[in-house]
C-alpha cells in the first residue's frame, strides 16, 4: 500500500493520499490549505489517478482546497452531514480571531460545494480504488468529525483520526460546534476499541 502524506498550510494540517499502490486510483484525504502544489506532486511522482476526496471535518484547515481539486480531477467529496454546510461557509466553523485573520486572504470568500457531493453515515463502507475504509463518527472537534478505519487482510490496521486523535494529544473543543463530552465519548467508543497495534495518520503532527 502506498501511504503518501505532508503537512500543508500555515496550520500544519496534514494531507493524506492514499493508493493500493504506484500506477494506481488513490483517494485523497483532507486537502487543506495550501495542499494543491503537494497533492500534484504525489500524483505525478506515483503515476496516481484520484478518484475521491475524503473529509475528516470541515475545518477550513481541512477542507481549503477541497473545491479546486474536486473540479480540477473531476471527482466527488465525501463528508458527515453534520459538517457538510461547512464546505460553503467554513467561517462558522471557526473563533472570531481566525475569522479576521483569514480576512485579507486571496480565496478566503470563495467558498462553495464542489458539484457532487456525497454524505457519509457512520459506519459507511466506502469501497474506493481497490481500498475499504468504515467511517466511524466521531463528533466533538466538530459535530461531523469522522475517523476513517482500514482493516484489509494481511496489512497493518490504520486509522485516518483527522483532529480526534494526536500523537500525545487530542483534539481541541473549543471552536465553535465542538463539545467536551462528546470528545470523550468518541475516544473511549473510536479509538480506545481500536488495536494497539493500529496506525493512526492524524490531521496533524506525527503518526
Amino acid at each position: 500500500m502506498l501511504i503518501a502524506g505532508f503537512p500543508a498550510g500555515p496550520f500544519g494540517t496534514n494531507c493524506w493520499i492514499l493508493a493500493p499502490g504506484a500506477n494506481s486510483e488513490a483517494v485523497i484525504i483532507d486537502p487543506g490549505m495550501e495542499s494543491r502544489a503537494g497533492i500534484e506532486q504525489v500524483v505525478a511522482e506515483h503515476h496516481l489517478n484520484p478518484v475521491a476526496v475524503i473529509l475528516s471535518h470541515g475545518h477550513l484547515d481541512h477542507m481549503w482546497s477541497v473545491l479546486p481539486v474536486c473540479e480540477g480531477y473531476d471527482i466527488p467529496a465525501w463528508i458527515h452531514p453534520d459538517d457538510r454546510a461547512l464546505l460553503a461557509d467554513p467561517w462558522a466553523g471557526v473563533s472570531a480571531e481566525t475569522r479576521m485573520m483569514f480576512a485579507s486572504v486571496v480565496g478566503a470568500t470563495d467558498f462553495a460545494e464542489p458539484s457532487d457531493v456525497r454524505e457519509l453515515a457512520d459506519g459507511s463502507l466506502l469501497e474506493i480504488a481497490g481500498m475499504t475504509f468504515t467511517a466511524d463518527h466521531a463528533p466533538g472537534h466538530t459535530p461531523g468529525s469522522t475517523a476513517f478505519r482500514m482493516m484489509q487482510t494481511g496489512a497493518e490496521p490504520l486509522m485516518l483520526s483527522g483532529d480526534l486523535l494526536f500523537a500525545g494529544a487530542i483534539g481541541r473543543t473549543d471552536l465553535p460546534g465542538g463539545d467536551h463530552a462528546a470528545m470523550l465519548d468518541s475516544l473511549a467508543r473510536v479509538v480506545l476499541t481500536q488495536p494497539d497495534e493500529m496506525l493512526v495518520l492524524p490531521g496533524h503532527g506525527e503518526t
